[in-house]
């Protein structure tokens, strides 16, 4: 499988993911291709067939025939990107803090989004926002009748999903008093360091950059709290769109020891909130179990279990057994007490 040159890829600006690949390839100055539409319309007009599920950002491969191969998971596209073009690394060359980093982007792509869906879609004012803003990410000149129609039609399915990511009545104060807490942590760690890991982003920050895209820049009631709680992570996510002209050096990033507590109460809320939901999926998924619950802060959460989620915690304790002694025990010491220690041992 080859990555062509510019890079090739179809996304929405709606899509945290989508906005997470783009920030990174600003950052890392590879060329590339934005295509802004639907990828599966975009594949069909290609007469590129399909995967089973598409999703944002669809990225374009080559196959050794020279055919071009949908491929859609960030994670091991940005591990692939490192291998395809030197420079500007987002992996830390230290191990310890390379798995700290692989942590906080499953954190990111997986937790966070929750409140990106959550507030987008649980509030009515947020549902009509952007019941009425994404139609025109995919064509600008809609009539205003076919407008309204897919306004209606595309809400109402997304409304109906709230369900895949935990949101409901019950689970609403949980997922609010998680993001606060997470924007507090951010608003101390950013009087302190620019990026998450140093003075140097890593796949870390470009994933939680793709979910603030959204709620700093596009959903009202989550934007209300940004702007309440953390001016500092408002104007990280502004600057963290385009980082085309950060020069970074090695000496940027910061080792796990040297690292300010204010990365640790980021942590905490990991092991507080993410965690025990990774593991309740994961055993559910183990005993072919179709939902999960689990007591998350306190409150009782249930949901559909995913396999996906469960290939996360395996993915997690994999990058985790692959260090050596020496830097497992660097990584131990500063996980030890968050609650993320506790996946570690989880079986798989």
């Amino acid at each position: 499988m080859q990555i062509p040159q510019p890079v090739e890829l179809i996304g929405s600006p709606g899509s945290p993911y989508t906005r997470k690949m783009l920030a990174l390839l600003r950052y890392r100055r590879i060329p590339y291709r934005m295509i802004w539409g639907d990828p599966t319309a975009e594949l069909g007009k290609r007469a590129i067939p399909a995967p089973r599920l598409v999703f944002l950002p669809t990225f374009l491969y080559r196959d050794d025939t020279g055919n071009s191969v949908p491929r859609s998971d960030s994670t091991p596209i940005i591990r692939e990107l490192e291998q395809a073009f030197g420079g500007r690394s987002v992996v830390p060359a230290d191990p310890a803090l390379a798995f700290i980093d692989y942590l906080l982007e499953d954190f990111a792509d997986e937790w966070c989004t929750k409140y990106m869906f959550h507030y987008r879609w649980h509030f009515a004012e947020d549902a009509d926002n952007a019941g009425s803003l994404l139609p025109t990410y995919m064509d600008v000149t809609l009539p205003a009748d076919n407008w309204r129609q897919f306004k209606a039609v595309f809400s109402e399915r997304q409304v109906g999903r709230l369900r895949y990511v935990g949101s409901n009545d019950d689970t609403a104060p949980v997922i609010d008093a998680s993001y606060r807490r997470l924007l507090r942590a951010l608003e101390n760690h950013f009087a302190e360091l620019p990026f998450l890991l140093g003075r140097r982003p890593g796949a870390g920050d470009f994933a939680l950059f793709g979910q603030f895209s959204q709620l700093v820049g596009c959903d009202p009631t989550p934007r209300a709290i940004a702007h309440d709680l953390s001016m500092r992570t408002v104007g990280w996510t502004g600057l963290a769109e385009d980082l085309s002209g950060l020069e970074p050096v090695d000496a940027d990033w910061h080792a796990p020891e040297a690292l300010p507590a204010s990365l640790r109460e980021i942590l905490v809320e990991i092991g507080r909130v993410y965690v025990p939901a990774l593991l309740a999926n994961a055993r559910a998924v183990r005993a072919g179990e179709k939902h999960w619950q689990a007591v998350i802060d306190g409150k009782q959460w249930s949901q559909q279990a995913f396999p996906y989620q469960a290939k996360c915690l395996g993915w997690i304790n994999q990058e985790y057994r692959d260090l050596g002694a020496a830097d497992r025990a660097r990584v131990d010491a500063l996980l030890a007490g968050t609650g993320c220690e506790n996946m570690m041992t989880a079986p798989q």
